[in-house]
């Protein structure tokens, strides 16, 4: 067994997390955001970037120090110990093993025009060649993870090439070809739903979750070039690029239409069976456009379940290293790869592909995902206190503030994913404790217990909000909109104290943290 290999560089980490964040949502964000908030989307895009920029430092500070495979599961085990890292990495372990299936699946319904024997007729679900079909490019994710690290950064660095150019180009030749200014304050304002608008559109219009792809640099810390540098300036480059071109294509989209298509207004804004940019397209005269764009349509999927596929197998070899997933998983090829995760997350994967329904997963792998972000603000105030004394390249000022921000900030996105996902996640939540309990049978006094406890409230009181609140399908929308967002920060702020007053004890951190075997022997930790 060889050790992980530190191959990828800043450009190659960027593009890792520019690929994880620029996906098949530019092709649908910029309609369901205007159809939210009008012209005003364009500073929806904004508050979206700023935050998932507040929420991304905290885990800079982290990975930059603690650069560990796996950070969202393994990270929560140096602050808060099993239970806690369980919770995290379980959930996003799950969340990820969606990930493949729904974007392999997302390819093929982009393909079906051009070949309609991947679908059936009457159900549109996939055929036995389709699903075929789909096993292939699943197996593609993972042959190309498999060969190393640098080969899997390259072949991404050729894909988001790609994903860039195309929405770039694009928005440069709409504003080139038809940019009507009037269609900013035309019909009703440039706010014509107000502040609930433009908040509407960073939660449900898909504003906030087109950011989430940053997470992947903190999967792949473990294997960077300089991470001191390299993972925050990742962080930072990735979300900045990535505002501007959404921004840059949401003006763009804005300007292009046709004054005619808002005769009902800014919310019934549509084109009937086409997507958004396809008639667009065809509206301003770049018809030879359509065949880049359904280029993109198709790489977009692909290289978001590459890299996904990649982070997965971080996070199943960090929850080895955790104790909740076997020790095999830990084994690396000579390319220093954990092969085993791979092949593991492959089955589990396929399992999702096979058994269960594409809207199902969909809602599963929002629901797992999201709530992994609320470890980051957490944990990085807690590793003030347990190492205050360890170098930082990037240190946050005023953190608990920050932190505390960053943390409202994730709880919001998991109250915004809904409560047809929330439940979801609950269930999930139940199944990872149930497994939790068979591998620490007989040795509960490991499991970390007291530093868990503040999960009860948090997730109790988060599900009740969800359902009694605005977002999802089956909530009973008892809080008003706004009334929500600040119950949601006040019970953060509670969540929050409590979170960071439950971390480890200094002798018990230094047992965890030396396990992982990436400090300076020399350095100093935590007196005890």
């Amino acid at each position: 067994m060889t050790g992980l290999k530190r191959d990828i560089g800043l450009l190659g980490l960027t593009f890792i997390s520019v690929g994880g964040i620029i996906g098949s949502g530019w092709l649908f964000g910029p309609l369901l955001a205007v159809q939210h908030a009008g012209p005003a989307a364009t500073i929806s895009w904004i508050i979206g970037a700023v935050a998932m920029f507040i929420l991304a430092i905290t885990f800079a500070e982290i990975s930059a120090m603690l650069p560990i495979p796996g950070g969202i599961a393994r990270v929560p085990q140096f602050s808060h110990g099993n239970i806690v890292s369980m919770a995290m990495g379980w959930t996003a372990w799950i969340g990820y093993n969606t990930t493949a299936p729904i974007e392999v699946e997302a390819m093929l319904k982009y393909l079906a025009p051009y070949a309609p024997w991947l679908h059936t007729a009457e159900t549109g679900d996939l055929t036995g060649a389709g699903i075929f079909v789909a096993l292939v490019f699943m197996l593609l994710f993972v042959a190309v993870n498999a060969l190393g690290v640098k080969f899997f950064t390259r072949v991404n660095a050729a894909l988001t090439w790609a994903k860039i150019a195309i929405p770039v180009v694009l928005s440069i030749l709409l504003v080139a070809s038809r940019f009507n200014f009037e269609n900013f304050t035309q019909p009703d304002g440039f706010a014509p739903y107000g502040a609930q608008g433009i908040m509407a559109a960073v939660s449900t219009g898909g504003v906030i979750f087109s950011f989430i792809g940053f997470r992947h640099v903190v999967d792949m810390a473990g294997e960077v070039r300089n991470p001191k540098f390299a993972i925050p300036a990742a962080l930072v480059l990735s979300i900045v690029l990535c505002a501007v071109i959404y921004l840059g294509l949401q003006v763009a989209f804005i300007g292009a239409l046709d004054p005619s298509m808002l005769s009902k207004g800014w919310a019934q804004l549509s084109f009937g069976g086409e997507g958004p940019l396809d008639a667009i397209i065809m509206s301003v005269g770049l018809v030879w456009f359509l065949s880049l764009l359904n280029v993109g349509s198709v790489i977009g999927p692909f290289g978001n379940g590459l890299v996904a596929t990649g982070s997965n197998a971080r996070i199943a070899l960090a929850l080895s290293k955790n104790g909740f997933l076997p020790k095999r998983l830990q084994v690396l090829s000579s390319f220093g790869v954990p092969l085993w995760a791979l092949g593991l997350n492959f089955l589990i994967g396929t399992v999702f592909l096979l058994t269960v329904p594409f809207t199902t997963v969909i809602a599963l792998n929002g629901a797992a995902i999201v709530l992994s972000f609320a470890v980051g603000p957490i944990a990085v105030v807690c590793l003030r206190n347990l190492m205050p004394d360890h170098p930082r390249s990037i240190r946050i000022p005023a953190v608990r503030l920050v932190a505390l921000s960053a943390f409202a900030i994730a709880t919001l996105i998991v109250y915004w994913s809904g409560w047809d996902t929330v439940w979801r996640l609950g269930i999930a939540l139940i199944v990872g404790k149930i497994l939790l309990l068979i591998r620490f049978r007989g040795r509960l006094d490991e499991m970390d217990v007291t530093e868990a406890l503040w999960l009860v409230p948090y997730f109790s009181g988060l599900g009740l909000i969800s359902f009694l609140g605005q977002f999802g399908a089956g909530s009973l929308k008892q809080i008003p909109f706004g009334w929500d967002l600040l119950l949601c920060f006040l019970f953060s702020s509670i969540i929050f104290v409590l979170a960071v007053r439950s971390a480890l004890p200094g002798k018990k951190f230094n047992e965890y943290i030396a396990e992982e075997e990436i400090l300076d022997p020399k350095q100093p930790v935590i007196g005890l």
